[in-house]
């Protein structure tokens, strides 16, 4: 009797799972088959443009191959091919994304959830372990992660590149195999219990730079319905010579650039490029070509001016960073070092900077840092803020990152705040108790974070149950959310040194601005 029960029980529980798990799901492109974890339906790799190699190498996305039959999607695909090593091994042929739906049928239309990775547009890959999307899905959301092209297969401009195509442009063919990606969802999440009219982007550092972009872009009008930049914005005027904040160059310097990187490569045609192997191009920091640029098509202009004359997608956003991100990017050591940092770059601004952003008589503070984090993030994120709530209709959400413990004072880490990138993992859910920076409330944080972000993928505003009330950012009420043990709301941060900060950017813009950046 007992066997038949264990019997009849075993049956039962293999039943229940079977009804759950999913037939097959019809794409454009054929059928694909995924897993069935944690309650979850989930898909990986799942192609959604051709192999980016061969004649299809710095050109927009093609479409991807049709097939018969059944295609299994049980295991990521090549991350894009980079520098270094990344997870699940490089290829040109990377055009593959993720799903994970807690839709119990196809039919839900659950909101969706976009990530857009980080990694300088130099490196990066959906199949990093902190990516996986099953903390967000539990919340009730369809979870995708889209890849894209980076370094100089993603990025280079070159004249002979321009004049393949009718735009007469080149460059940003990563932030074009976004686009593509999120044309997929449009034509079939809906087959994943998604709802094509409720998509947010997020993404953090370049990726929170590439949100910020696909909310200037025109043609990613009518692709999504949110955005969450964390670490991002693009409000930095173009340059020749590139610092982090003002890293775009216009079209014709980018060309420049990029008869410089074919030099690099040892060729003397685009024909040759091509014929390289992938192994065998220069690729990485340092080498030229590998961001964004003003093209005129995919970013026609300095984003910047875009936002004061209206012209961008306007969604609700949900934008912040983290309290000490000029910790990460190799700090000056000395104060000496600083000072001669801020004349090189900031010219007639040094001493009004020098006085905001005060470094220490022996060492480089946090205040001093802080000048490096604006420059970069914390300054973009106000002026996307404050530019939005002037020439848009949709809401705004500020947040400031701070969460960490209260170090001692004979800690190596006394005076420090959220390094670059620590957020990522409280927005997935996966945190590292034996992190140096491990507290406490980390899961406190992090569950609101959750929360957070869900919130506003369904209604386009992170409050719900369970969370404190998050006040929008409007010019006249400009409240920030702060995660720093628990979250409350807050001013500004470091606001009157962002605006001696803002006083420089706006010189830049003058003729005497773009001169002298030259």
């Amino acid at each position: 009797m007992k066997k038949l029960i264990l019997f009849i029980t075993l049956l039962t529980v293999l039943f229940e799972v079977q009804a759950q798990r999913w037939e097959s799901v019809e794409t454009q492109y054929g059928k694909v088959q995924g897993t069935y974890e944690n309650q979850q339906q989930v898909f990986k790799g799942i192609p959604f443009g051709a192999s980016t190699g061969g004649a299809n190498r710095w050109k927009a996305p093609q479409p991807a191959e049709k097939w018969t039959g059944i295609r299994m999607a049980t295991y990521y695909a090549q991350s894009p091919y980079q520098a270094g090593d990344p997870v699940a091994g490089k290829s040109e042929d990377c055009l593959y994304l993720n799903v994970w739906s807690p839709a119990k049928s196809p039919t839900e239309k659950l909101p969706v959830l976009v990530w857009i990775y980080g990694g300088g547009f130099a490196f990066g890959s959906t199949a990093e372990p902190g990516y996986t999307g099953e903390n967000l899905a539990e919340k009730g959301v369809v979870f995708v992660s889209i890849p894209y092209r980076v370094g100089q297969l993603g990025f280079l401009a070159h004249p002979e590149l321009s004049a393949e195509t009718s735009q007469k442009t080149s460059g940003n063919y990563g932030l074009l195999d976004m686009v593509a990606g999120l044309q997929w969802i449009q034509n079939n999440i809906a087959a994943f219990g998604g709802d094509p009219d409720k998509v947010t982007i997020f993404g953090e550092s370049a990726g929170g730079i590439a949100v910020s972009m696909l909310s200037a872009s025109p043609l990613a009008k009518g692709l999504f319905h949110g955005a969450i930049s964390q670490s991002g914005g693009n409000f930095g005027p173009p340059r020749v010579t590139t610092y982090p904040g003002e890293n775009q160059k216009l079209l014709a310097d980018a060309e420049k650039t990029g008869m410089d990187y074919m030099e690099k490569a040892g060729v003397n045609s685009l024909a040759e490029l091509r014929n390289l192997p992938a192994d065998k191009l220069p690729m990485g920091f340092g080498m030229p070509g590998g961001w964004p640029i003003i093209d005129g098509y995919v970013i026609p202009a300095d984003q910047h001016t875009l936002y004061e004359q209206g012209k961008y997608n306007d969604t609700p956003i949900l934008v912040g960073y983290n309290s000490d991100e000029g910790m990460s990017f190799r700090p000056p050591k000395t104060p000496e070092e600083y000072i001669e940092g801020v004349k090189t770059r900031y010219g007639k601004f040094t001493d009004d900077l020098l006085r905001a952003y005060p470094v220490g008589k022996e060492d480089v503070p946090k205040t001093a840092r802080d000048l490096a984090r604006d420059a970069a993030f914390g300054w973009h994120t106000w002026s996307w803020a404050k530019l939005q709530t002037q020439t848009g209709k949709s809401p705004v959400y500020y947040y400031y990152f701070d969460q960490h413990p209260d170090y001692a004072e004979d800690s190596p880490l006394n005076g420090t705040g959220s390094p670059h990138g620590q957020d990522v993992g409280f927005v997935f859910g996966h945190l590292n108790p034996e992190s140096r920076q491990a507290s406490p409330t980390d899961h406190t944080i992090s569950e609101a974070m959750i929360n957070y972000w869900t919130n506003f993928a369904k209604y386009g505003n992170p409050n719900g149950e369970a969370v404190p009330f998050w006040e929008p950012f409007t010019t006249e009420n400009q409240r920030v959310m702060y995660f720093h043990q628990k979250p409350k709301m807050g001013s500004v941060p470091s606001e009157s040194s962002m605006k001696v900060l803002d006083k420089y950017f706006e010189w830049r813009r003058t003729v005497e601005g773009k001169a002298w950046a030259q």
